[in-house]
Order: structure tokens, then sequence, then C-alpha cells
């Protein structure tokens, strides 16, 4: 039970990695908040991880004033945010490349992925400064560094993570906040919905994709991240920041 009684903000929370999280977290004794835009998604994530895990409607973190207000609920119910995960964010467009981008598309997934992670972090932040105590978990991507395909609106995005993650973990380190960054590589997720429907086909691109990049051979799984966030949120990273 290495989180048990804290109270964990995780925003996507109702499918992928963030569900995957939010279900390790429960294990483990925290509180669970969901926050996530899908509202079906929300209730059948919370009938599965039962009475650990909480929803308060649906969050869109590219709204300040919405992801205020929930986190406003949260802190007015249980008084504290110890943990926070932004792993809300995504690929709006397949299209990415100079040739073809699109600049809405850019300025849309900027707003998601970038933007969307920090009004979290605006919103929550006060809080933990307070307490003088927190966990921030960012999410960025392996492609921000090393890709294997140009999607340059979200690997500039998770680029711009990465670079916000450094700088708030220098910031707030004396505050006793830990600020740390996952960057996946190839996970299976909902996300590659908006890349190929579900089959045979995928399952051979994706089983490619995981022998190709992937040290270990195959593509990862929710619960290969939950894992490294479990270590993130609890106090055996207390040392590790950054």
């Amino acid at each position: 039970m290495l989180l048990k009684d804290q109270v964990a903000f995780i925003t996507g929370g109702a499918n992928g990695m963030g569900k995957g999280i939010a279900s390790m977290y429960a294990e483990h004794g925290a509180h669970v908040i969901l926050a996530d835009i899908n509202d079906v998604q929300l209730k059948q994530t919370k009938q599965e991880i039962g009475e650990q895990s909480h929803v308060y409607g649906t969050v869109d973190i590219t709204d300040f004033q919405r992801v205020e207000q929930v986190v406003s609920e949260v802190i007015a119910d249980f008084g504290q945010i110890d943990i926070l995960v932004n792993c809300a964010g995504g690929v709006l467009a397949a299209e990415g490349t100079s040739e073809n981008i699109n600049m809405d598309d850019w300025q849309a997934t900027i707003d998601l992925n970038l933007t969307g992670t920090m009004n979290v972090i605006r919103a929550v932040l006060p809080h933990m400064k307070q307490k003088q105590s927190g966990k921030i978990i960012n999410f960025s991507s392996m492609g921000a560094f090393n890709p294997y395909s140009v999607v340059l609106h979200y690997h500039a995005a998770k680029g711009g993570i990465e670079s916000l993650t450094k700088n708030l973990a220098f910031e707030l380190a004396p505050k006793n906040i830990q600020v740390n960054v996952i960057a996946p590589g190839p996970i299976l997720t909902p996300f590659w919905d908006n890349v190929m429907p579900p089959g045979p086909e995928r399952d051979a691109l994706t089983d490619a994709i995981g022998k190709k990049e992937v040290p270990m051979g195959r593509i990862g799984t929710a619960k290969d991240i939950a894992g490294v966030a479990l270590f993130l949120g609890s106090s055996l990273s207390d040392f590790v920041t950054g």
C-alpha cells in the first residue's frame, strides 16, 4: 500500500495509460480522481476501479476555468492533492510533416498537449506549495528525441513538456515537490485507434513496431507504464526529480 490515503489527480484517467495508472494507484490505497473528456469511458472506468475512484464530471484540460473548478472541488472534499499525473494528450491529426502540416492542427495539438498540461499544473500547484509536498508526473514521448515517424506538432509539444518538467523540478525542489516525466515508446492503448482500426492488420503493425523499436521485442502495455508511475508517485522516489 505505497499510496495509502494519498489523493491522485489523473488526467486522461478514463482509458489507456491513465486508466492503467489509476487502477494501480487504487490498488495501493490512493483515492484517484479521474479527469477526462470522455464521459462514457469515465463512468466505465469508475465502475471498474470501484470506491477508490472519483469523478467530477468531464474535464477538458484546454479549459483552465473548468480545470480550476474541479481542482477546487477535490480540495474541498479531500483537503489535498498529493500526486498529479498529466496523462491527457494525443495526436489530433495524422498529417504533421513540413509538407502537409496544417497550422490549425499545430495550434490545437500544442494547446492540448503542452498548454493543457500547464493548465492542470497551474491549478494544482498552489495547494502543493501550501502543503510543501507533492509529486507531479508529466508525459512526453520518445518521439520528442528519437522519432521513427515525423509528427512535428505532437513531438514539438512533447519536447516542450520535457523542458517544462526540468524547469519546474529545479524551481520546486526546495519546496519538497518532485517533478518528473515519463517518455513512453510504443504502448498499446486506444491512441492507436486514431492510426488504424483494431484488427489483424493493426496487430501485425504493432507487432512489427515492437520488434523493431523496443529492446524487449514487444509493444508495451498500460501496466508497464503504471509501474513507473507508481514509483514516481510514491515516497520511493523522494530523491528523484527532473
